[in-house]
């Protein structure tokens, strides 16, 4: 099987397609940096969606997601994004967890892996 990199940078591809599988790496808001974790949570699953489009799949096929939370107390506000987002009953596994992000204007990032 052949391995596909998706908008490959020095230190890692935005996705790698690989059997049927998409892995997305972790995505950040850029425009959004320092904005409320709801804009955050906007523009990041908007950049899923492209990320998964040029990946030739979308969100229905989505199989896990990680999201990590740089405060925990945030997870009301970023699930109330997440849910208007997802397909209702093609929902995947996910967890969710805090962790200090690599800068302190990022509140909120998104890891997904799905089926092409």
């Amino acid at each position: 099987m052949s391995i596909r990199r998706i908008d490959t940078g020095p230190r890692m591809s935005a996705a790698v397609i690989y059997g049927g599988t998409v892995y997305l790496a972790g995505q950040v808001a850029d425009k959004m940096a320092g904005q409320s974790i709801a804009e955050q949570t906007k523009e990041i699953l908007g950049l899923i969606d492209i990320l998964l489009e040029k990946a030739g799949t979308d969100k229905s096929k989505l199989l896990s997601a990680t999201i990590y939370l740089a405060d925990i107390n945030t997870f009301a506000e970023m699930n109330s994004i997440w849910e208007g987002w997802v397909i209702p009953g093609e929902t995947p596994a996910r967890a969710t967890l805090e962790a200090k992000l690599a800068h302190p204007k990022y509140t909120v990032e998104i890891v997904v892996i799905a089926a092409v």
